[in-house]
């Protein structure tokens, strides 16, 4: 077991992603923020809180999207479904998806999917804290990363929110 991310570091990277996207989307007008359910959630909610304590007049559009029923295995595993909350309208927005680790890039043609069951955004960006850049299977690629690494099949990466800390195992 390797720490990729410390506590402190792990909270610089959240810090630096929040203020590339207030650099890259300042006043928030046009732009909505999604975390991807389960894990994304807490990427984005820190993002989230990151630009409302630096931004308390900006209305900032945050929602959840589970992603359980678009994605390609469904029908060969057991997933358990999350809720979506996405109640303002994505239609002609900017749209910033967030996800903890970014690896084959299966999650995210499922999130983009799901996405345009809401509407169709004029641009859609993402967001994540860790991109594992070897063995993606789907051309995907992040936008904003905190990190990114390679690692082989055999390694996983968690996010431990709890500890918050990242951490890269061996299988």
């Amino acid at each position: 077991m390797k720490v990729i991310l410390s506590r402190e570091q792990l909270q610089l990277t959240t810090q630096r992603l929040s203020h590339q996207l207030i650099e890259n989307h300042f006043p928030f007008s046009d732009t909505v923020i999604v975390g991807l359910q389960p894990r994304g959630i807490y990427l984005a909610e820190k993002i989230v809180q990151t630009i409302r304590l630096a931004y308390p007049e900006l209305s900032l559009k945050y929602g959840k999207l589970d992603i359980t029923f678009y994605r390609d295995d469904v029908h060969k595993e057991l997933h358990i479904a999350n809720q979506t909350t996405i109640d303002f309208e994505i239609e002609n927005k900017q749209v910033i998806l967030i996800d903890d680790v970014l690896y084959t890039g299966r999650t995210i043609r499922a999130a983009m999917d799901a996405l345009i069951d809401f509407g169709r955004p004029s641009k859609v960006e993402l967001c994540v804290l860790i991109d594992r850049r070897f063995n993606r299977q789907l051309p995907i690629q992040p936008d904003y990363s905190g990190r990114a690494i390679d690692t082989i099949f055999s390694q996983n990466v968690t996010v431990d929110w709890e500890k918050e800390e990242v951490l890269l195992t061996e299988t």
